[in-house]
């Protein structure tokens, strides 16, 4: 979709963005990416949400509604009537939600009050029935869908019928803080002295979330097979990530790293809120996921940091990374190839390393930074308001 819109036909945008939790994932930090640019713009820009550490990030211009928000029935039903009154008593004129539970209470409203109602389609969202796909389907009534990757406008496309009123923005990071300038030689050699490691180990760092299909478990088994082949010698696994409340998944974890006898080898870190560093002081970045992911934030992390990044192939790991030149990408869920390419990897020549790297950062700004993300998302809104 072209957008032709001169400054005499712009009307001003009084956007409420609607989502859960405003934690420390991506669809959150899109969201505070572009209510912080909406609200720059001298627009009115508010979040609804439950809570979440994000919103001690947002400037004070951002207007936050702390509502219960979620999926369960009686909210959502609850909750038109409290979106209706936040559209009449702030004169919203777009919607914006970020998942299907809040979806469907921003679509009674915007149809009551004739506001235009916008959607992100930030996953899969799987669904194992005609009920689930139903449900899910809420986040194509929007006047006009966001995707953040090819993959999944695709999946749009090939799962709901839908072709138009789809537009691709391409998520997109911080680049002045995942900035490998500001991290300095010290911090990373304080880091892995901290944690037992010295700068002749190879590193090797798989960031996320603690769930199963992040490829945690996949992660361990690479490095047993490693162990079994003699190849480990100075190659450490370092998983980094919250087990939130997956406490039991993260003993399995721990109980598997015992069994195969890695506990001098594989490392569990908890999440580090500076991120920037978590990457700068490994050698190599994994995204081991053995499900697609929407868009990847990892890999471009990894990239926008300068550092080389081994993937699954699916998701939109498979946009985001150029394979042979800004990273690798292999067949998802196997053991073997994930084992074998980080052999191989940690073999190679630092300055082909570096190279790679520095390859990655230029991709990054070139594809996904936030204030790419940020003014296609704006354009998308003045095309509805004008």
């Amino acid at each position: 979709m072209q957008f032709f819109i001169t400054n005499s036909m712009i009307k001003k945008i009084r956007l409420l963005q609607v989502i859960p939790n405003m934690g420390i994932g991506g669809a959150e930090t899109g969201c505070r990416h572009i209510a912080e640019h909406v609200s720059s713009h001298g627009e009115f820009s508010a979040i609804m949400t439950t809570g979440g550490k994000q919103l001690e990030l947002l400037s004070k211009s951002i207007k936050v509604f702390k509502w219960p928000t979620s999926k369960n029935i009686f909210f959502i039903l609850l909750n038109i009537f409290y979106i209706f009154y936040l559209i009449k008593k702030y004169k919203i004129n777009i919607v914006h939600a970020r998942s299907r539970g809040p979806a469907w209470s921003c679509y009674f409203a915007c149809k009551l009050t004739n506001t235009k109602f916008v959607t992100t389609f930030h996953g899969t969202y799987n669904f194992s029935s005609s009920i689930k796909k139903y449900y899910n389907s809420i986040m194509i009534k929007s006047d006009i869908v966001i995707a953040g990757s090819n993959f999944i406008k695709n999946h749009i496309q090939t799962n709901y019928n839908k072709d138009k009123n789809i537009e691709l923005v391409k998520r997109g990071i911080d680049i002045n803080y995942f900035n490998p300038s500001n991290v300095n030689d010290s911090q990373k050699e304080n880091l892995r002295k901290q944690i037992g490691f010295s700068n002749q180990n190879f590193l090797v760092l798989l960031p996320g979330r603690l769930t199963s299909w992040k490829g945690q478990t996949l992660f361990i088994e690479a490095a047993n097979y490693l162990k079994k082949e003699n190849k480990l010698s100075n190659i450490f696994f370092i998983i980094l990530g919250g087990a939130d409340t997956k406490i039991n998944y993260k003993q399995e974890l721990i109980d598997l790293i015992y069994t195969y006898k890695l506990v001098d080898k594989v490392r569990i870190m908890e999440a580090m809120s500076d991120m920037p560093l978590a990457y700068s002081f490994c050698n190599l970045v994994v995204s081991a996921s053995i499900e697609p992911e929407a868009f990847g934030r990892v890999s471009v992390e990894a990239q926008a940091m300068e550092k080389p990044i081994l993937a699954s192939a699916i998701g939109g790991s498979k946009e985001t990374i150029a394979d042979q030149e800004t990273g690798w990408i292999i067949e998802p869920n196997n053991i073997h190839a994930l084992a074998n390419k980080i052999f191989d990897i940690s073999k190679m020549d630092f300055e082909k390393l570096s190279a790679m790297g520095k390859l990655g950062r230029k991709n990054v700004l070139q594809n996904y930074t936030q204030d790419q993300m940020c003014v296609k998302t704006l354009e998308i809104y003045q095309s509805l308001v004008y």
